[in-house]
């Protein structure tokens, strides 16, 4: 492995294969950050999409149970990426699989490090992760937190990993609930704004085209004034709010219908629902 693509020679394989994994594996593919050849994809049943991911970004399919210990086994990483109901029974297959130095890595919403590592029965390197769908596009935004266990060279392996498709930010483990309401869910809430603008624009008698080009630009545009400015949203919002203007009038219909607090309780409702999530996993794995 080199020190500019640490990860071009770990063979990387993806324990499901939803759109989550989809993100990682094509955000790693298209860096040349992990050649396709080193990537497998397996998950419980549906072999189709294995062969699906197969041809679109050239990674191997692990269809049979033979093609899938294999890919267990052999794995430098294994991406855990199975739905969450499915968790508990994979995660405590893989146990008799693993070898102590492979290095477990979860995208699953409230699976905690230390539910995963009692559910495998060792002390096994664990690296818990929320990234987002804008991974995708090389423009994800990923929370990661370490188990003891991981190593300095797993540490960077992983960072280049989620970094080659974004942005990651290391937090204390409690905090990845917060991750979750804030980035790894947060393109859903920007959509759903930009539906309400597109929907209204056509209201307002603009073309369906027109009122979504007017948005897409618009979100895009607002986006780059904070990263380009590094000013404060907050101040960048005063700065285009003239007095009894336009731009207040909005702003006050959207206060006076609870936006920032609906937003803020969909943030916190969100974290509460992965807690609950992984709280399930872990009360029907041990009963």
């Amino acid at each position: 492995m080199t020190e500019q693509h640490p990860s071009t020679e770990a063979k990387i394989t993806f324990y499901g294969a939803g759109s989550m994994a989809e993100a990682i594996l094509r955000g790693l593919v298209q860096s040349k950050l992990a050649a396709p050849s080193h990537i497998t994809v397996m998950n419980r049943q549906n072999e189709q999409r294995l062969l699906e991911l197969h041809q679109q970004y050239g990674v191997i399919p692990a269809a049979s149970e033979t093609q899938k210990q294999a890919a267990l086994h052999d794995a430098d990483i294994i991406i855990l990426g199975m739905k969450p109901k499915d968790a508990a029974q994979a995660i405590t297959a893989l146990a008799p699989i693993l070898r102590p130095t492979q290095l477990i890595i979860s995208v699953i919403a409230g699976l905690s490090i230390s539910t995963i590592q009692q559910l495998l029965g060792s002390d096994q390197p664990v690296i818990r992760t929320m990234p987002n769908t804008s991974s995708t596009i090389g423009l994800g935004a990923t929370g990661i937190s370490f188990s003891s266990s991981v190593d300095d060279s797993q540490r960077s392996l992983a960072l280049s990993m989620f970094n080659s498709i974004g942005l990651s930010a290391i937090v204390e483990e409690p905090l990845i609930e917060a991750v979750n309401g804030i980035s790894g869910s947060g393109p859903a809430y920007i959509y759903y704004m930009m539906e309400a603008m597109i929907n209204a624009g056509i209201e307002l008698g603009l073309t369906a085209e027109a009122a979504r080009t007017l948005t897409v630009q618009t979100v895009k545009g607002a986006a780059e004034m904070v990263l380009t400015t590094g000013e404060n949203p907050a101040d960048l919002r005063r700065k285009v709010t003239s007095p009894n203007g336009t731009t207040q009038a909005a702003l006050e219909t959207l206060d006076s219908n609870g936006f920032q607090q609906g937003i803020n309780k969909a943030i916190i409702r969100c974290a509460e629902r992965a807690r609950e999530m992984g709280e399930a996993i872990r009360a029907e794995a041990f009963k």
